[in-house]
């Protein structure tokens, strides 16, 4: 079980760092151009900060465990992750995208599952 929750947490951290700092460094016509529609329904500074949190969810899954200060925080990384998920789904589903509703399905499952396993001790 510890190996598949750094497994998971690795694969989470890896997906939400690179989609937040998308977000976060890119300006929102390139993003919109990229492929990420959802931007035109939200301010610039709204998608720069989702970006950002994203980035240091992505750092609070893994950094405290790894150095043993606060581990507690990575299972509540990972629970502000999953809500930040339940809010893609709902935003893609409200657009009829449901394509795209798939991978932030699929985080919000990985988050649940680091959330359940370093709550639980792992």
């Amino acid at each position: 079980m510890h190996i598949a929750l750094w497994v998971a947490s690795g694969v989470l951290a890896g997906l939400v760092l690179v989609a937040g700092l998308t977000k976060a460094l890119q300006p929102k016509d390139q993003l919109y151009a990229a492929g990420l529609t959802y931007v035109e329904d939200f301010p610039a500074g709204f998608i720069r900060a989702l970006g950002w949190a994203e980035v240091l969810g992505a750092v609070g899954l893994i950094l405290p465990v790894l150095t043993g200060v606060a581990p507690v925080l990575a299972p509540v990384a990972a629970i502000c992750l999953a809500v930040t998920m339940v809010g893609a789904v709902v935003v893609h589903l409200r657009r009829g995208e449901t394509a795209k509703a798939g991978m932030p399905l699929l985080l919000l499952v990985l988050a649940l599952f680091v959330a359940l396993g370093r709550l639980s001790g792992g």
